[in-house]
């Protein structure tokens, strides 16, 4: 049986990516079920509906978060990225230039024969200081 979430022969992934695979679709589910009561929110007249949809709803974000948070810890660059961005004022786009610069210096340090242990010096990047 194939899945949509391989583009490669499942068989010749390993267990770690295949589970990677799963939570993505996953991600991507909950991301559309939210997307979904969304919708039905902005048109449902009845407020003891909109108000059962929205606790569902809710569910929805938590189930995001928790895939979210799952691949966050299993794909370290991601999470660097996401931190550079997330829960920040400011101009969205700035920051998230700014922490690519950051984690693209440290994998050149890598490539150099450095540690690539960052200051976060690229974080800062954008952030008027």
């Amino acid at each position: 049986m194939e899945f949509d979430q391989y583009h490669e022969p499942p068989e010749e992934l390993s267990p770690e990516l295949r589970t990677k695979a799963r939570l993505f679709a996953s991600l991507a589910e909950e991301a559309e079920a939210i997307n979904w009561y969304e919708q039905r929110l902005s048109v449902e007249p009845d407020a003891e509906a909109r108000s059962i949809m929205r606790n569902a709803q809710h569910e929805e974000f938590k189930h995001f978060s928790m895939d979210l948070e799952f691949l966050f810890r299993k794909i370290p660059v991601w999470r660097e990225l996401a931190e550079g961005v997330l829960f920040r004022e400011g101009d969205i786009v700035e920051h998230g230039e700014a922490a690519e610069a950051g984690t693209e210096d440290e994998d050149e340090a890598r490539e150099n024969g450095g540690s690539g242990g960052s200051l976060g010096i690229g974080s800062l990047r954008g952030a008027g200081l």
